[in-house]
């Protein structure tokens, strides 16, 4: 099995992004290093580029890649009701012919609208993915009551699982990986070091040897995603790199 690897455009920075022209300025760079896909997101598409996601899939199509959409957007709001937004977000991934939509979990309670979640995703042909951010939503307990309901309803919702934001919360990503593991269809991967009274993202050959340890604990079948910075004079050569490292790790585990 080839472990299949997405570059997040997000990785090259927002400044160098806008550069070069975009996000799709990015498919060729992400293609050329040999990635099976790219996460386009919303965030970093102008006004513009929204209306023409159908033109964007048809580059990303060209390239031959996959696509995740990432929305940097909640599932429930902070009264505990849906995303009101989710149909609209879903219609654009949907135009996009990403593979799945990804959202934070946002504030997750005991009586959720879970039955109006599963009406609105039986629309969409478009899977989603939940994903564990660096606030309060983001901490194991909510993830795991939000696994376990989305269990008990058999709803089409997996995890995204970010490797390097549980250090944001407070919590072991290794413990995280334990419990969550079975749900995991996503695997964002980063390494994180202190920085200041907070962290930052780096590539993890960089740190020290747990975050490649801790793939071992996720899923092998869930694609890698690159959520580390992408620097250096040529892109191209930096991003093959750690598409490489990220595939050869898979023959470990």
């Amino acid at each position: 099995m080839q472990r299949k690897i997405i570059v997040v455009t997000a990785a090259y920075g927002h400044t160098q992004i806008e550069a070069l022209g975009g996000q799709i300025a990015l498919l060729p760079i992400i293609a050329e290093a040999g990635a099976d896909g790219v996460e386009i997101r919303r965030e970093l598409l102008s006004e513009e580029a929204l209306t023409h996601l159908a033109s964007l899939a048809f580059a990303i199509d060209l390239h031959n890649l996959q696509v995740c959409y990432s929305a940097p957007e909640a599932l429930f709001e902070p009264d505990g009701a849906l995303n009101p937004r989710l149909p609209a977000l879903l219609a654009e991934a949907q135009t996009l012919k990403a593979q799945w939509l990804k959202l934070s979990l946002g504030h997750f309670r005991h009586n959720a609208p879970l039955e109006t979640l599963r009406d609105w995703l039986a629309t969409s042909p478009v899977p989603l993915v939940v994903e564990n951010d660096q606030t309060a939503c983001g901490k194991l307990a909510p993830m795991l009551r939000f696994k376990a309901a989305c269990h008990t309803l058999a709803l089409p919702v997996s995890l995204t699982f970010d490797t390097g934001n549980w250090l944001w919360v407070g919590e072991h990503p290794e413990d995280a990986a334990r419990q969550l593991a079975p749900a995991v269809s996503y695997i964002h991967v980063k390494a994180a070091v202190t920085h200041g009274d907070s962290f930052r993202a780096v590539p993890p050959d960089t740190a020290d040897a747990r975050w490649l340890a801790l793939l071992d604990n996720l899923p092998a079948d869930a694609p890698r995603g690159i959520e580390f910075p992408l620097q250096g004079e040529d892109l191209t050569a930096v991003t093959r790199h750690y598409v490489n490292l990220l595939r050869e790790e898979s023959h470990h585990a």
